[in-house]
């Protein structure tokens, strides 16, 4: 029972940290074309550094505690033999990296030092989508 108890906080976490990872570009490409200091500039910091602050580290943090104590359960279905958990486990990295360059871009919009394009951010809005596809698929279909 406290394994399936982990694992609805692990999903109900990763669901909340992946809704900020694909808002947060979606607000960069919208920030890009504002004159720095503008009220929508300064609106669009705010809400920047909320979604960060309030909902994205804590559903990151929540995301990978819940998800470790899982894999250190007795009750643990994971067999290490199977290659699907590396993937899965390789991905989930990429999205941690993503959060930290996420981070990274919003101190440049805080500063009003952003030097990417609008394309740039449209575009780095489909890799958490698309690292997202294949973690669900590791876990549901468990491939090899």
């Amino acid at each position: 029972m406290l394994y399936f108890t982990i694992k609805a906080l692990h999903i109900m976490a990763l669901i909340s940290w992946m809704a900020g990872l694909l808002y947060l570009p979606r607000l960069f490409v919208n920030h890009v074309g504002l004159t720095p200091g503008s009220e929508a500039s300064e609106l669009l910091k705010g809400m920047e550094g909320r979604l960060l602050r309030i909902i994205m580290r804590p559903a990151a943090v929540a995301t990978f505690l819940f998800g470790i104590t899982m894999l250190f359960l007795p009750e643990s279905p994971v067999d290490w033999s199977q290659g699907w958990m590396h993937v899965k486990l390789a991905f989930v990295a990429g999205l941690g990296f993503m959060h930290g360059k996420m981070e990274r871009w919003s101190k440049d919009f805080a500063s009003d030092t952003n030097t990417r394009t609008a394309k740039y951010y449209r575009v780095a809005n489909e890799v958490p989508a698309v690292f997202m596809i294949i973690i669900v698929i590791m876990v549901v279909v468990k491939p090899f």
